[in-house]
């Protein structure tokens, strides 16, 4: 019988986490493999070595978070996890890169990324990352941490940033973090017990206030703000 499992971040009990590699390094996928198959909650279920089979695979297996590198010879990791988001919206994609790098981070998170991690951390710190996205939640490096409040604060600096979570109401912060973390507005309701029509008024509500125009700048200001790392 056959692993069952929920692509909602919510897991049946007993079912593992079930994890796709995209790396084009073969000793790093094999070490990979070997390290999340220890782990009594985890199994690693496919891998790749491109983004294109990265993207057929996924589309395959159907995981719950897939492991994406960044720099590979026929595609970007940034644009297949665009891709992979794009068909499967509920599969949750953790970047593990080598690189330190603002530019790579922002576009990692507007391509649908719940995640950015440095391969030098590709331990326990791996471990604690795909637990946490598989959750529905966000996990950055400390790296990744500090170049998104370097780029806040130099936003706050420069007059740029206009701060107005202070006007958010109590039920719009929950909203907010609700919405940033990618679920729907009946999924909102049901969670916060009122009316998917409510959570939509919440929604213009907080958009109006944070002068934000789209759910990828709602996600980055979330991230800035610290929401999604509660």
């Amino acid at each position: 019988m056959g692993l069952t499992h929920e692509n909602s971040g919510h897991l049946i009990e007993g079912a593992k986490i079930r994890v796709l590699i995209v790396d084009d390094h073969a000793i790093l996928r094999s070490g990979l493999r070997i390290l999340l198959n220890t782990q009594p909650d985890m199994e690693v279920i496919g891998e790749a070595a491109d983004g294109q089979t990265g993207i057929a695979e996924a589309q395959r297996l159907n995981p719950d978070v897939v492991l994406m590198d960044i720099t590979m010879a026929d595609m970007s990791g940034i644009e297949a996890t665009r891709l992979i988001k794009r068909h499967l919206p509920d599969v949750r994609v953790l970047v593990l890169t080598m690189h330190e790098n603002e530019e790579y981070l922002f576009q990692a998170l507007r391509a649908g990324a719940s995640g950015y991690i440095l391969k030098e951390a590709a331990d326990t710190e791996l471990i604690l990352a795909i637990r946490t996205v598989q959750q529905g939640r966000f996990y950055l490096s400390s790296v990744a941490q500090s170049i998104m409040i370097s780029d806040y604060l130099l936003r706050v600096n420069n007059g740029d940033e206009h701060d107005s979570y202070n006007d958010l109401t109590e039920r719009e912060r929950e909203v907010l973090k609700w919405v940033a973390e990618g679920f729907t507005n009946n999924q909102i309701a049901e969670r916060l017990v009122i009316s998917p029509k409510t959570v939509d008024t919440h929604r213009m509500h907080i958009m109006d206030k944070l002068n934000l125009h789209n759910r990828t700048e709602l996600v980055k200001y979330a991230m800035r703000r610290g929401i999604l790392l509660d």
